[in-house]
């Protein structure tokens, strides 16, 4: 009976890893599909095949949900820590265009990083769920929203930013420029928009905030290895 119920435990556990690999595939195309649209200055309400793509992953997203919350222990806590997940899942951008809603360019901008926060807060989940250890899946998550944060504010910077600060003629720029704030070490290109400015203020808090949850990690690594020595040193005494 035992063993009958680990093996189903394990075929559980594969099939999740699976479902978990592709919301990950599909978390990097959501955001390789809304860097290129942000790059080209793409309406993609107007794009059907984005249009099609990013609903049927609103769908897969919305499947494994209820999929983890069939095979949750505790289903009202688990409903409780990812019902963020589950709102942000839901296809906003094909209701939007069903209604026939029309938005300002401003409106879109901002609209399309809905598809782009679902697929980091997947990703966050995803990733912090493949580890076993539980400090090894907060560094893991840890690390996509740091990611997250400097790439969603280097979007943000190179869009306000092109064409009008003559210091950002590119991406790249905008990408460095955002990891150097973030950083707190700060950067020899200076924001010439307001959007950009404030972007300068909140990516310095938000690196001064994140940043030393390095040394938590490291601080709570070195604990653990040291209380492992001394468990070890005890039984080699023990023994001896």
């Amino acid at each position: 009976m035992n063993e009958g119920t680990t093996a189903q435990k394990h075929r559980h556990h594969y099939r999740l890893d699976i479902l978990h690999w592709i919301i990950i595939a599909l978390s990097v195309l959501l955001i390789v599909f809304i860097s290129i649209d942000t790059f080209n200055g793409i309406n993609f309400l107007d794009d059907g095949f984005y249009m099609h793509f990013q609903f049927w992953v609103c769908i897969v997203f919305m499947a494994d949900f209820f999929i983890e919350l069939a095979l949750a222990p505790d289903k009202l806590r688990y409903t409780r820590n990812r019902l963020l997940y589950l709102l942000l899942s839901i296809p906003y951008l094909n209701i939007i265009s069903v209604l026939g809603i029309r938005l300002t360019p401003e409106q879109l901008f901002f609209i399309r990083f809905i598809p782009l926060a679902r697929g980091i807060m997947a990703m966050v989940i995803v990733v912090g769920a493949f580890s076993r250890n539980r400090l090894t899946s907060f560094l893991s998550s840890y690390i996509v929203i740091l990611a997250a944060f400097i790439y969603l504010g280097s979007l943000i910077f190179f869009y306000f930013e092109q064409g009008v600060n003559a210091d950002v003629n590119n991406f790249g720029t905008a990408l460095w420029w955002a990891c150097m704030n973030a950083t707190t070490l700060g950067c020899d290109i200076y924001p010439v928009t307001v959007a950009g400015k404030v972007l300068g203020c909140i990516l310095s808090v938000g690196g001064i905030i994140m940043f030393p949850l390095f040394t938590v990690f490291i601080t709570s690594l070195i604990r653990q290895y040291t209380r492992t020595l001394k468990t070890d040193s005890g039984a080699a005494t023990q023994k001896s």
